[in-house]
C-alpha cells in the first residue's frame, strides 16, 4: 500500500495541493472552513508531510542531528550515542545515527547524507585515516560540528574526549605498585588510532615513572576479540612472557580475558581500558580503567546545543575523567 500524497489530500478536499501546503506549512491566507477540511483529510488518509524535502526546498534546517560512529556493534559508541540523545531530546531534536565501519571513505559519505538533509547539527567519532578539511566551508557558515572520543584531523572544531593517556597511565602504574616488571600492552589497531596513541603514551609514561625499560616485544594489537586474542597468546608464547596485560579498549580486554581462559593461565594480572559488561562476573573480576561514555555523549551534545542557541566562540576541546575501578585481577601478585 502506497503512502498517501499531498495530492490525494488535496483531491479529498477537492482543492490544489498549493492549498493543501499553506495550510500545513501555515502559509498565505486559507478560510478557516478551508482549513479544517483540510486538516480532517490528513487525519483520514493518514498523510504525513515530507519535512526532509520541504526543509531541502525552503532551505531550512531539519530538526535533527547526524551522529556517526566506527562501529554500532561496540557497546561505548552505543552508551555514547544514548548520552547525546538524552540531552538532546528535550530540545525537541531528533538523533540520526550512521556507522562508517571504521572506514574514512564511508564516514565522509555519511557525512555528505547528513548535510544533504541539512541537519541543525553534526556529530562525529573520526574513523581510522580520516581527514576532515572538507567541512572547513561548513564550520565557517556556521554549522555546528562536534567530535567525540577522537579530535578531528585537518580541522579546528570543538571535541570531547576521554583522558586517554592519565587514565593508562593509572592503569598500568597499578600493575606496577602490585609488584609486576613486564607488562605487555595489547592495544586497538591501527596505530595511527588517536585513542591507540593516547593510551600506548600513557603506557610508556609509567614505565617510565617506575623506571623500568620498554620492550617492543611486549607491545601487540588486534581490533576486534579474536584478534586481541592471539594478540594475547603471542604475548605468553614468549620466551619471558609478561606477567600482567594492560589492554588498551574494551574489545581487547574481551580478547585477553578469551585468551587467558584458553590457556588456563589465572596468575596473569590483568587491567582494562573500558568497563565490560558482567566485569564482576569473571574469575577474578576484571579491573579496569572505566570511561564515561554517557557522559562523552552529554558533554559534546551540551556543546551542540551552545552552538545553536548561538555561542560563536572558539572551538575547545573538553576532556572527560576516567576511573580506575579495582575488581581483583589487576591485584594479582607476579608469580
Amino acid at each position: 500500500m502506497r503512502r498517501p500524497t499531498m495530492t490525494d489530500v488535496a483531491r479529498e478536499v477537492g482543492v490544489t495541493a498549493k492549498t493543501v501546503s499553506r495550510v500545513l506549512n501555515d502559509d498565505g491566507p486559507v478560510a478557516v472552513e478551508t482549513r479544517e477540511r483540510v486538516l480532517a483529510a490528513v487525519t483520514k488518509l493518514g498523510y504525513r508531510p515530507n519535512l526532509m524535502a520541504r526543509n531541502m526546498r525552503v532551505g531550512a534546517r531539519d530538526a535533527a542531528i547526524g551522529l556517526v560512529v566506527p562501529e554500532m556493534g561496540n557497546p561505548f559508541f552505543g552508551t555514547v550515542a544514548g548520552g547525546v540523545e538524552s540531552a538532546v531530546r528535550a530540545r525537541g531534536l531528533t538523533l540520526i545515527v550512521g556507522s562508517s565501519s571504521e572506514t574514512a571513505g564511508l564516514e565522509q559519505s555519511l557525512i555528505a547524507t547528513f548535510l544533504a538533509r541539512r541537519v541543525s547539527a553534526l556529530m562525529v567519532v573520526p574513523a581510522a585515516s580520516s581527514d576532515h578539511r572538507h567541512l572547513r566551508s561548513e564550520r565557517m557558515a556556521g554549522l555546528p560540528i562536534v567530535f567525540l572520543d577522537r579530535p578531528a584531523v585537518g580541522l579546528r572544531a570543538d571535541c570531547v574526549v576521554s583522558a586517554n593517556r592519565e587514565g593508562s597511565r593509572a592503569g598500568v602504574a597499578h600493575l606496577v605498585a602490585h609488584g609486576h616488571r613486564r607488562i605487555g600492552f595489547v592495544g586497538d589497531a591501527p596505530a595511527s588510532l588517536y585513542t591507540r596513541r593516547e593510551r600506548f603514551q600513557g603506557y610508556r609514561d609509567a614505565l617510565d615513572g617506575a623506571g623500568l625499560p620498554f620492550d617492543r616485544a611486549l607491545v601487540e594489537a588486534g581490533h576486534d576479540m579474536e584478534a586481541a586474542a592471539q594478540a594475547t597468546m603471542r604475548l605468553l608464547s614468549l620466551a619471558d612472557p609478561p606477567t600482567a596485560v594492560f589492554a588498551g579498549n574494551n574489545l581487547a580486554s574481551m580478547g585477553v580475558v578469551v585468551a587467558l581462559a584458553r590457556a588456563g593461565r589465572k596468575e596473569v594480572a590483568v587491567v582494562g581500558f573500558d568497563d565490560l559488561p558482567l566485569a564482576e562476573a569473571l574469575d577474578p573480576p576484571l579491573t579496569v580503567v572505566a570511561q564515561d561514555p554517557a557522559g562523552v555523549g552529554a558533554a559534546a551534545a551540551e556543546m551542540v546545543l551552545r552552538r545553536l542557541d548561538g555561542d560563536r566562540s572558539r572551538a575547545r576541546r573538553t576532556t572527560v575523567p576516567t576511573r580506575l575501578i579495582t575488581r581483583g585481577s589487576g591485584e594479582l601478585p607476579p608469580p
